[in-house]
């Protein structure tokens, strides 16, 4: 199984038993709390991932960050705790990245991105994200780039669906068309 699939497995049962218990929000930011503690501190990153540190070691030094961190007794910290004990921290940012795409999905929230020439308005964003919405049914937010070369228009990505309306695209079918009709 590949580490990726695993994290998506610790994040799916993270899911399920704090949807059942508690606080989705909160247990999302706890993990994501604990998940930047560990990536910021390079030690910390070392440590875990060295495969000759035994894992009743790194579960004293998680039990301990834990105490400090203020993360309280709950489904989280059980996560974590249990990452230490099967010697799987190295997969703490992906299983919080998981954890946050099922909390997007239970609240029917889909990110994507939208590339323009030139900077949006927040009012013009408003209402890219009100149109995708309504045709996707589900809340949409997008992350913004911008790249001169598509000359105008939008290219829009929400997961492998692509909505392209730049003017380089349409002058690129222009052009094929007028090729295909010469011959």
């Amino acid at each position: 199984m590949t580490s990726r699939a695993a994290a998506m497995r610790y994040a799916r049962a993270l899911f399920d038993v704090v949807l059942a218990e508690g606080d989705i929000e909160r247990a999302e930011a706890e993990l994501q709390s604990f998940a930047d503690l560990v990536a910021g501190s390079e030690a910390l990153t070392t440590v875990f991932g060295n495969p000759a540190i035994p894992a009743a070691r790194k579960h004293g030094v998680v039990s301990a960050l834990l105490q400090r961190s203020g993360v309280p007794p709950g489904p989280v910290s059980k996560l974590i705790l249990l990452l230490a004990d099967r010697d799987r921290l190295t997969l703490l940012s992906e299983v919080a990245r998981g954890y946050r795409e099922r909390v997007m999905e239970h609240h029917k929230i889909v990110r994507g991105d939208v590339t323009t020439a030139a900077p949006l308005a927040p009012e013009a964003l408003k209402r890219i994200e009100e149109g995708l919405a309504a045709s996707t049914g589900r809340r949409v937010m997008l992350d913004t780039r911008v790249d001169p070369s598509i000359i105008g228009g939008a290219i829009t990505r929400i997961g492998s669906t692509v909505y392209d309306g730049s003017v380089t695209t349409q002058l690129q079918k222009i052009k094929q068309a007028l090729v295909e009709g010469r011959q």
